[in-house]
């Protein structure tokens, strides 16, 4: 069984802590994403696991085996990198078999393996071709196939879709999702994108200057955040924060004409300041005598994006539906369900509960 534990790993340089004691459990045949904003230690993190930086405290556990110390080669881990990291005077044959052929494998063997990843991968087609010959998606395609073929017990993706365009990016992450259904193997992946992180995740890990913010999976986390930096970082459009003040057992904002929101959960303090959290997916607009204006509408076919201008210059966005008719510069009011609201401490930015 091919799963890997972190325990309590620190990762320093000279004086300056980048990963500060890590712990996790990622099971056999998991796809696990790191993810998070730039700087948050993710790649640091997925370069500790296959050997490339050393870890300086707490011990890695691939398949039952300590591999802290051993070398990347002998830990049972192939790495995807950003950049495909192609010899351009190899075939896409010659690409895909090089890892084995230099470790001795034979001939036969290199060419099976080379074979099957690339039936999988349906590179079948471009076994003769140098790297130059190929687009973006199928060069990324070859360094997978280059994974596949060292039957790796772990499989690590650092950013792989970074270098592609939009359109490339959405066709390789089905394709990844594809070979991980296929393969069954544990993947860890890296990537800055939520899109990518709920679309491809088992579970979800979100890092945040080094630390683990929350794991679980894809839909815990957007539907039950832990604090509101996972709350704002996972789902798209981002979730809207706006003040608020405890009044009672509900809570009061200002932004939205004073509307009072009740809740459930256990509140600060009379006039204690909160953070409101609403996903612009559960907001509703309708035109009427308002501080608040539709500013911009961004119309992306089967839905639309309304940013709005309130009171203070407060944002809010709205994922509407369908063709709506309330024109830009309109004043308008926000309605919602009160169950959908989530509330977050100001001052240490956690999230309330019941």
């Amino acid at each position: 069984m091919s799963g890997l534990t972190l325990n309590n790993v620190v990762k320093k340089y000279g004086d300056i802590q980048v990963i500060h004691g890590v712990d996790l459990e990622i099971e056999h045949g998991e796809f696990c994403v790191f993810v998070g904003p730039s700087g948050c230690g993710k790649s640091t993190l997925l370069r500790m696991v296959a050997g490339l930086e050393e870890t300086t405290a707490g011990q890695i556990t691939i398949g039952g085996q300590d591999v802290t110390k051993i070398d990347p080669a002998e830990r049972g881990v192939a790495m995807v990198f950003q950049t495909y990291a192609l010899y351009p005077h190899m075939s896409v044959e010659e690409n895909m078999g090089f890892g084995l052929k230099m470790t001795g494998h034979p001939k036969a063997e290199v060419k099976q393996k080379v074979a099957e990843a690339s039936k999988i991968l349906k590179l079948d087609d471009y076994l003769s071709r140098k790297p130059k010959a190929l687009s973006g998606g199928q060069r990324q395609r070859v360094a997978i196939g280059r994974a596949i073929v060292r039957g790796p017990d772990v499989f690590l993706f650092d950013e792989p879709l970074s270098n592609l365009d939009a359109e490339l990016r959405v066709d390789m992450r089905i394709e990844i999702a594809r070979l991980h259904k296929k393969i069954g193997a544990t993947m860890i992946y890296v990537t800055h994108d939520q899109v990518e992180a709920m679309t491809l995740a088992d579970k979800i890990v979100v890092l945040r200057d080094g630390r683990i913010e929350q794991v679980g999976s894809p839909m815990q986390l957007y539907k039950d955040p832990d604090n509101k930096f996972v709350a704002g970082f996972i789902g798209s459009p981002s979730m809207n924060f706006l003040d608020g003040v405890v009044h009672g057992d509900k809570v009061r904002v200002p932004t939205l004409g004073n509307v009072l929101i009740e809740t459930s959960v256990d509140l600060p303090g009379e006039g204690k300041p909160v953070y409101v959290g609403l996903r612009p997916q559960h907001l509703t607009i309708e035109e009427g005598d308002s501080a608040i204006k539709l500013d911009i509408r961004e119309r992306l076919g089967g839905v639309a994006h309304d940013y709005l201008a309130a009171p203070g210059g407060v944002r809010i966005t709205v994922e509407t539906r369908g063709d709506e008719a309330i024109p830009e510069g309109s004043t308008i009011r926000l309605s919602f369900d009160d169950a959908d609201v989530l509330i977050f401490d100001k001052v240490t930015e956690q999230r309330l509960r019941a």
